[in-house]
């Protein structure tokens, strides 16, 4: 689970990126859960589209998705979603500590 700290940390950094991943009109397949996963081993973060012509909305499209290859949301506006998931063996980004209570 993100901290509000960490979540914004990585809309910083996701909002320069391209986007890599686009949902059309045959939704959250096979395909496009596999292109995710092999993006977030590599990267970390990714920037998903949901094209006009999907079935299926930018959050249901990132909740799919995130929930298949064990990923966080990082955002929705729009047609545009951000996944993050840590690469357990080279992670690349570092994320700032959570405060204690």
């Amino acid at each position: 689970m993100l901290t509000s700290k960490q979540r914004a940390y990585l809309r910083s950094i996701a909002c320069d990126m391209e986007t890599v991943l686009m949902v059309g009109k045959f939704g959250v397949g096979a395909a496009v859960i596999k292109q995710a996963d092999d993006a977030l081993t590599a990267r970390e973060i990714i920037k998903g589209k949901v094209l006009v012509t999907s079935p299926i909305s930018a959050r249901e499209a990132a909740d799919k998705i995130s929930a298949a290859v064990n990923a966080e949301t990082v955002q929705v506006i729009g047609s545009k979603f951000v996944l993050y998931r840590k690469n357990p063996k080279e992670p690349k980004i570092v994320l700032p500590k959570a405060s204690k209570k």
